[in-house]
């Protein structure tokens, strides 16, 4: 009966719209009340899931990750991106996955990823002759590369959820060539449908532009060179790097680029207090919420259910993506990390798969989901940015879906997408 309550309770506040972190927070206590237990305990809970130092790193990358959206970072970027690759049939689509890829290992954030590149290419690809539909399209699903491609805050919730005991480095690590592959994958799919359509190739503007637009990027992709290899190399903690991060990020765009106006940092700023407040809130709650889970032996009864099915890895592999890409579809991606991790990974640490690698899915799954309806977050912004409507963009997405769930497939069942680079560098 309390595991009826606490999962009820938590579907009831979310359909009729409370928000996520006071649904889960509110079910959590109920849960703990209905038990007999102290409600300190609940309390003590809520509190202790953001008495995590590093969770500080997030408030440092979504700081950083605005200073860059609002700093002129992006621009610079895709001008790289579209001189390197702009000069295939349908380029332009191309460079908007490539400069998703540069930008996304900046930010850190789909979000900002869409807001930022969409801004600027979506206008630009249509005024180019291209369709409204593909230039979303491709801008939506390329975002993704801002969860999987390091720094991500993402990243940094998913080792907090899985109890601590995963390394956040590594972690970092274990999301490039996930990132890469996901990104040619989308590539390969911007093309195929470019030719189809008929859409055509700009005009390569020589090896002098491309150095020229290289330099003018290098500051700002310098930025992840930092963060990530100030880990990596021990020189940095997590915190210390996204802190070291955010200054370097507010000289580049202040003082190289003197992009970065007064109101556009003030902007900047009231956005990452925000994001942030959100983010602890949610953490927070979160952690009252799993510890009930626990407490009802959910994990175990997961193992034992989805055991029941079928008893092939495979299979059960196969029912988690399902499972987590239904959640993507309809719940907050930081609340689902939050949520299935504790649930999930004991069920595929049973099956022998490194929790890592089990990372990378749930980054992927759970980064679709922001791609798709009902509750998409960066599908409505592109959709807002490109002026279409969201009908007529999902008609039209699947080819970008298929290659998102292409890469899916592989990070799922080869192990060593996930897991080369971590061991390389240990």
């Amino acid at each position: 009966m309390g595991l009826t309550i606490l999962l009820g309770l938590f579907a009831f506040l979310v359909v009729i719209g409370a928000p996520v972190a006071f649904a889960l927070g509110i079910a959590a206590l109920s849960a703990v009340a209905y038990e007999g237990l102290p409600l300190l305990i609940g309390f003590q809970r809520i509190v202790s899931g953001i008495n995590v130092f590093s969770l500080l790193a997030i408030p440092f990358f979504i700081f950083a990750g605005e200073l860059m959206f609002h700093g002129g970072i992006a621009s610079r970027l895709v001008r790289f991106a579209a001189s390197a690759v702009g000069a295939v049939r349908g380029g332009l689509g191309i460079v908007n996955v490539f400069s998703s890829m540069l930008f996304g290992g900046i930010s850190g954030s789909a979000v900002a990823d869409v807001s930022a590149l969409g801004s600027i290419l979506i206008p630009v690809m249509k005024e180019k002759g291209y369709d409204g539909d593909y230039a979303v399209n491709v801008t939506v699903t390329s975002s993704i590369a801002g969860i999987m491609i390091p720094p991500s805050h993402n990243m940094i919730l998913f080792a907090v959820a899985a109890g601590g005991g995963i390394s956040i480095s590594q972690l970092f690590v274990a999301g490039v060539l996930p990132g890469v592959l996901m990104c040619s994958s989308l590539a390969v799919a911007s093309y195929l449908v470019a030719v189809k359509r008929g859409y055509p190739a700009e005009a390569f503007p020589g090896l002098t532009a491309l150095a020229l637009h290289f330099v003018s990027a290098l500051p700002g992709l310098f930025t992840a060179v930092i963060i990530v290899g100030g880990v990596l190399s021990g020189i940095f903690t997590v915190t210390e790097s996204g802190a070291f991060g955010t200054i370097y990020a507010f000289v580049v765009t202040l003082v190289v680029y003197r992009s970065l106006t007064w109101s556009a940092f003030v902007t900047a700023v009231s956005r990452a207090v925000r994001t942030t407040s959100m983010v602890m809130i949610l953490v927070a709650c979160a952690s009252a919420f799993g510890y009930m889970l626990t407490f009802y032996q959910v994990p175990t009864r997961m193992i034992g259910f989805l055991t029941g099915i079928s008893e092939e890895p495979w299979a059960i592999l196969l029912m988690i993506n399902v499972m987590l890409l239904i959640l993507g579809m309809i719940m907050d991606m930081a609340a689902l990390i939050l949520i299935c991790t504790p649930i999930f990974l004991p069920v595929v640490t049973s099956l022998g798969m490194d929790p890592l690698q089990f990372g990378m899915i749930v980054m992927m799954n759970l980064g679709l989901g922001l791609c798709t309806p009902p509750v998409g977050a960066c599908l409505f912004v592109g959709c807002a940015i490109g002026k279409v409507r969201i009908e007529q963009a999902v008609k039209t997405i699947w080819p970008f879906y298929l290659a998102i769930l292409a890469a899916l497939m592989l990070i799922t069942f080869v192990p060593a997408f996930s897991l080369t680079l971590p061991r390389l560098l240990q």
